[in-house]
């Protein structure tokens, strides 16, 4: 007999082989979501030179962070409320759409504009994965699948700069959207085709909280343009960003406040009752602060102190994600047969401020070998992280609320990374400034402005004035990480206070971990739920 496991709403069994099925077409959606920003990073100036408004090149990558940001919750409401597989197709071909507009783009509005789009797109793809998987597979079970997620991501991170690259000198820079399209129809066959999960029934008309909705997208849009624009476009004192703090705070206010009153809340509030739950949102969000902090900064490290080519930026972050990839892989594992996992976000919280802190010691003599290790120790701790907060904040909620669970924990790891992206990025041009500024005088402020010189222009510069601008540049990433080390001692703490909550699936629940012994952390036990129609 063939093995099978149960699905998350433990009623029905499938086959590990159909899952595995289902898991390569959602696999593929991921990446399509995860590729895309990593392929026109690359291809960024050819679009530059060609389109020009080079004055507006970072509302090119704002547009779509802005759209996937604001959408993510909503379209984790929708799932739960109509279905999740006809949500996740309908982001699939929004997503799709976008790309096909962005590649036909003629000027720098147009390609913004279509690039919103995308993003909408974009943030019911990576909410789709996530909740999908939660419906078809029990937290229990749920690790034996945690490495091809991370291998996901690795793929996407190392792969997207290469892949760019190539299609851009090649095939033109519209191929970076246009690449999107064979990868969007593999994954929409292959989830019409097997993916079957039970349709919403007992609410005929749902009563959609659109209130609550444009709330909470004034309030995203105004954090992220907060994060954005401060230090940058505007001076963090300035009328704009203080405009835009006062607009976020507002929003937010109201938004808390409608969603006590709303029939169905865009973002149930209960949800965070669940002290795992809150916690795991708290944690996801430093990670997101920490990982995308250090694949901002640790490529540019690489290319302007160590020589390090540009083309390759993408191998550069090698150790790193190859350690988080393994570590994610071995932890799922031993979710799975174990079903213990407080151990792990203590683990990797410890690995992450260790890491941080390894990777603010570098300087100009620091060799790659060593930034490496550094790196490897910094992978492990994310490895830890990744996944497992995920998993832990689905577990902490009733299965109708699978989709608002994903889709936060999502969001809070997306305003995470804007948060370290924007505030590591003020202290580096910062410390660079200063920096180039005490070697060279005040005129060497103008040539700081950009913080950005590849190793080939580099080797054009005089010696005092190269010397100078890598120091500078080691010590703006000192002050970064060292933030950053700092920031992530938080979640450390926070992991301590995670408690054991026996994981829904297979294997005995741990004779010490009694759900009903604390009613706020108690796991929610599930309302009858339609049964899943097996997988195919």
């Amino acid at each position: 007999m063939s093995e099978t496991v149960k699905t998350a709403d433990a009623s029905k069994e499938v086959k590990p082989r159909s899952v595995r099925v289902v898991l390569m077409a959602l696999m593929i959606a991921m990446l399509l979501a995860m590729l895309d920003n990593m392929i026109i990073g690359t291809a960024m100036p050819t679009i530059v030179g060609e389109l020009g408004g080079l004055e507006h090149l970072s509302w090119v990558v704002t547009a779509y962070t802005l759209a996937t940001a604001a959408s993510t919750p909503i379209w984790g409401k929708i799932g739960d409320l109509y279905g999740r597989k006809g949500s996740f197709l309908a982001s699939i071909v929004i997503f799709l759409i976008g790309s096909v507009l962005s590649g036909m783009a003629q000027d720098m509005g147009q390609l913004i504009g279509f690039r919103a789009i995308q993003g909408l797109g974009a943030g019911g793809l990576m909410v789709g994965v996530m909740a999908i998987i939660g419906d078809l597979i029990p937290p229990r079970e749920r690790g034996k699948y945690q490495g091809m997620m991370a291998g996901v991501m690795a793929l996407a991170m190392i792969g997207g700069p290469l892949v760019g690259g190539t299609i851009t000198d090649h095939m033109g820079w519209r191929w970076s959207f246009y690449i999107n399209l064979p990868l969007g129809a593999i994954a929409l066959a292959m989830v019409s085709a097997v993916l079957h999960l039970p349709k919403k029934t007992g609410q005929v008309r749902p009563k959609i909280d659109y209130l609550g909705a444009a709330l909470l997208t004034i309030a995203i849009t105004s954090t992220v343009l907060v994060t954005t624009w401060g230090g940058t476009e505007y001076a963090w004192g300035s009328a704009e960003v203080l405009g835009l703090i006062a607009v976020g705070a507002a929003s937010t206010a109201a938004f808390l406040y409608v969603e006590t009153k709303a029939a169905e809340p865009v973002m149930p509030l209960h949800i965070f009752r669940s002290r795992n739950f809150t916690l795991m949102s708290v944690i996801g969000f430093l990670v997101g602060f920490a990982m995308f902090g250090g694949v901002l900064y640790l490529p540019l490290f690489q290319q302007s102190v160590q020589g390090a080519s540009a083309t390759n930026s993408g191998l550069l972050l090698l150790p790193m994600l190859l350690s988080m990839m393994l570590v994610s892989l071995i932890a799922g594992r031993v979710t799975t047969n174990s079903g213990k996992y407080k151990i792990f976000p203590i683990i990797g919280g410890a690995l992450m401020v260790v890491g941080l802190f390894l990777l603010a010691t570098m300087d100009t003599d620091t060799t790659r070998l060593m930034s490496g290790v550094y790196m490897a120790v910094l992978g492990a701790g994310l490895g830890f992280l990744m996944q497992i907060t995920m998993l832990v904040a689905q577990n902490s909620v009733e299965m109708k609320d699978m989709g608002v669970a994903s889709s936060s924990a999502t969001l809070f790891r997306t305003l995470g990374g804007s948060f370290g992206v924007a505030l590591m990025g003020s202290l580096f041009t910062t410390q660079v400034t200063d920096t180039m500024r005490d070697r060279l005088g005040p005129e060497a402020a103008a040539a700081a402005g950009s913080a950005q010189l590849d190793a080939a222009s580099l080797a054009k510069l005089p010696e005092a004035v190269r010397d100078a601008y890598q120091h500078a540049v080691a010590a703006g990433t000192h002050s970064a990480f060292l933030l950053g080390a700092a920031i992530a001692v938080l979640g450390f703490a926070a992991a301590w206070f995670v408690k054991e909550v026996p994981l829904r699936g297979a294997g005995p629940a741990a004779p010490d971990a009694d759900p009903a012994a604390d009613p706020d952390d108690a796991q929610p036990v599930p309302a009858p739920q339609p049964t899943a129609t097996p997988v195919r």
